[in-house]
């Protein structure tokens, strides 16, 4: 069987088996009344991480219980969304509504998934994975395939062996650890297939947060086009959906929580009892899905805390009780489980690379203690230097290259440095939007003529900018530990994309589309071409052709009218 058939068989499979939760959840929402397509987006999004995350626990007692749920989540999801269907008690308009982020997110994994493999090579998929579109990349899209493969087997008898060598069960969050436990249940491969398959479209379940930011936000239709096209075709989604390390995947579950609170539904969801579980809940399970989304759930908190007045006692003690009740049983098994579970954080809060017996508030004291005044000045001033692209050795060096490349006619040499930057430097990975918030201060006065464009953009880039001031700050510091892009969450860059599409459509809408125009075929001129394609395959017309078409049909569900 081609491959490109084989690729497709795969995500239809693995997008029905992840999406039948979240469908299932929507449309229990809309029966029972809810009718906020971001709220209800929202709620699929929380139903979908969480039931992963049960599972996990399932798997954790004993994986013969984790099976069982496995199969009851998935059929009993089937049941409930023929049920809910049947009693036809949700509009046609409701549905035709909420199929588009469902339809915008399968054509998304299409496109990355056909573009990734556009040499083929399906036979080794994870190699494939961290060769493709950035370098070499480390080993951390691994894993969670491969503590998943522990607790498949053996759930919570004996202590899991190291990754690596050196890497604990309990270093790092297990969300996609759990959705990985669920899906393998039905249908696996021991050539990781499946896994890439699956991990492809977790990670772009970004667009489904990003389409209930934009709708909550009040954006018009050709905005939300050009908004989810430019983060679709951007290097954090390209790069960071194809190496499935779970990065975007918590992205998702921060999105939907900044579209509630972001927005004009924050009125709604303060002054409720239910949004104080769904929004404390997103933020919980983006922090099970990778630690250092702590820097994107903060900025939320706090804009939560502060806008139009604290919320009531009673919200924040139920916002309290789903944040312990989901973060509760991770921490135990970090201190019991498999400990001791403090490796990640002893580095990024700390500075501390090798692995030791000290607590983590020891580890910090001990770190700033040795780095004195100065050092912790100037780590600090290393962390605003990475940001910025100013570090010399990881921006001037490759703008030599680059700029050497490009007088000789090297293409390739050109566009290798320049993934570099955009991998690892938060303010230069923007591009060309990055004079989106220029263009703010210069049309300032023409924000009148699309205030919903324009307030959502202040809000995205001041969340945005305090995101990044807490990270600089928070984030230790120096070579090992400095703030760069996958060291911190992955809503900050996202946010900082969308803030530029609406700075720049609010004050300057057709040059907004031309300019937006060239970044999109910049970035396809950067992310197609393989220059590491695996020894023995060559280019696949198939996959390509896919690929065009899964972007193409994109573009045409975004610019639906029906979107409105």
């Amino acid at each position: 069987m081609p491959d490109a058939a084989i690729l497709l068989g795969l995500l239809v499979l693995h997008l029905v088996l992840t999406a039948l939760p979240g469908v299932a959840a929507v449309l229990l929402g809309a029966h029972l009344g809810l009718r906020s397509v971001p709220l209800l987006l929202a709620l699929g999004l929380f139903a979908t991480a969480a039931l992963a995350m049960l599972d996990f626990w399932a798997f954790y007692a004993e994986p013969m219980v984790g099976k069982s749920l496995a199969f009851l989540i998935v059929f009993g999801s089937v049941l409930a969304i023929g049920w809910l269907l049947w009693e036809r008690r949700i509009e046609r308009a409701l549905l035709r509504q909420l199929s588009i982020p469902l339809a915008l997110w399968a054509l998304g994994t299409g496109f990355l998934a056909f573009l990734g493999f556009v040499h083929g090579d399906v036979n080794d998929p994870i190699v494939t994975s961290m060769t493709r579109f950035s370098g070499v990349m480390p080993t951390d899209n691994i894993v969670p395939l491969y503590f998943s493969d522990w607790f498949f087997h053996h759930g919570r008898h004996g202590t899991p062996p190291p990754f690596a060598g050196d890497w604990l069960s309990s270093d790092r969050p297990p969300l996609q650890i759990g959705f990985t436990l669920l899906q393998r249940t039905f249908f696996w491969d021991n050539r990781g297939m499946n896994y890439q398959a699956m991990g492809i479209g977790l990670q772009q379940l970004w667009i489904v947060g990003l389409w209930a930011l934009l709708l909550a936000g009040r954006a018009g239709r050709v905005t939300r086009a050009v908004a989810l096209g430019t983060v679709l075709l951007s290097d954090i989604a390209i790069v960071n959906g194809f190496f499935v390390w779970p990065k975007m995947l918590p992205a998702a579950l921060l999105l939907a929580a900044a579209a509630l609170v972001l927005t004009p539904l924050w009125d709604e969801v303060k002054g409720s009892l239910w949004g104080a579980a769904l929004f404390a809940g997103l933020l919980a399970l983006a922090l099970l899905g990778h630690g250092a989304n702590v820097f994107g759930a903060l900025p939320l908190a706090l804009v939560a805390l502060f806008r139009s007045g604290l919320p009531s006692w009673r919200w924040l003690g139920v916002a309290a009780l789903v944040g312990l009740v989901l973060m509760t049983p991770w921490s135990a098994y970090q201190r019991w489980g498999d400990p001791p579970g403090n490796r990640l954080t002893k580095w990024y809060l700390g500075g501390a690379v090798d692995i030791d017996q000290r607590g983590i508030g020891e580890t910090i004291v001990d770190g700033y203690r040795e780095a004195g005044l100065g050092g912790t000045i100037d780590n600090k001033s290393e962390n605003f230097a990475a940001i910025v692209g100013a570090d010399p050795d990881l921006f001037a060096n490759n703008v030599e290259t680059a700029r050497n490349a490009l007088d000789a006619g090297d293409w390739e040499n050109v566009v290798r440095p320049i993934r570099s930057i955009f991998f690892f430097s938060l303010l230069p990975s923007l591009g060309l939007l990055l004079l989106g918030p220029l263009a703010m201060l210069v049309g300032y006065r023409r924000r009148a003529r699309a205030p919903n464009e324009w307030r959502l953009a202040v809000a995205c880039l001041g969340t945005f900018a305090l995101g990044t001031l807490l990270w600089a700050l928070i984030l230790f510091g120096g070579f090992d530990a400095q703030a760069v892009i996958h060291q911190g969450s992955y809503l900050l860059p996202v946010l900082g994309i969308v803030a530029g599409v609406l700075g720049l459509r609010a004050v300057y809408p057709r040059f907004a589309l031309w300019w937006l125009g060239l970044n999109a075929v910049l970035m396809l001129a950067i992310y197609i071409p393989a220059y590491e394609p695996p020894e023995g395959t060559s280019f696949s017309l198939a996959m390509a052709l896919l690929a065009a078409a899964s972007l193409a049909g994109f573009a045409a569900v975004t610019l639906d009218r029906g979107a409105e």
